[in-house]
């Protein structure tokens, strides 16, 4: 029998084509060098709507990285940067979020894990809205933000310039638009 708990637990899938896992990165120390993956997923647990008792399960699959530059992208794929062959995945799973200010605006902590190195993040989560679709399936947003510096997970390859700066900084700025969509147990739906 059920306990109370996992009765009241609602599952919520990640919407693939609806979402952007990005990433910008200054170089040159002039310009902004933006990137996304675009293979992941995660498995999303609230007890009923409530998502500050969110639990997350969010993986990337480091192959998938792009940022519109075939060459760049290989050299982010080698050993110098995520090591795809023998690192297949960056993890991030969720301990904590809490209220920051206004019921849109939130603190997501969490564990990210990049080259088998775990590190606390925090992120500021922001809702972005909820709907029912023309589908009647529920729908929410979110904006996930913060900046992590890529020497914690050692991410440190670089190369000095000719007037003494870096070529890639430390500080990698994260930009995610997430949409999630609740899902329907197809044993319930059909006892309606």
């Amino acid at each position: 029998m059920k306990t109370m708990e996992e009765v009241a637990k609602t599952e919520w899938s990640i919407d693939q084509e609806n979402c952007d896992i990005g990433f910008s990165v200054q170089q040159l120390m002039i310009s902004q060098v933006k990137g996304s993956f675009k293979t992941f997923d995660a498995r999303i647990y609230t007890n009923g709507k409530d998502f500050k008792t969110a639990e997350i399960d969010f993986w990337i699959d480091t192959s998938s990285i792009t940022t519109n530059d075939v060459n760049r992208d290989k050299h982010l794929k080698s050993v110098d940067f995520f090591n795809v062959k023998k690192y297949k995945q960056i993890r991030f799973n969720s301990t904590v979020i809490l209220n920051s200010g206004s019921v849109r605006n939130y603190e997501m902590w969490g564990e990210l894990t990049i080259l088998g190195v775990t590190k606390i993040v925090r992120f500021d989560l922001q809702f972005t809205g909820a709907l029912n679709d023309r589908w009647g399936n529920e729908r929410v947003g979110f904006n996930v933000t913060g900046i992590i510096n890529r020497n914690d997970w050692g991410l440190k390859w670089n190369k000095s310039t000719e007037s003494g700066g870096l070529l890639v900084s430390e500080e990698v700025a994260i930009s995610c638009d997430v949409e999630l969509t609740k899902v329907v147990k197809r044993e319930l739906a059909m006892q309606l």
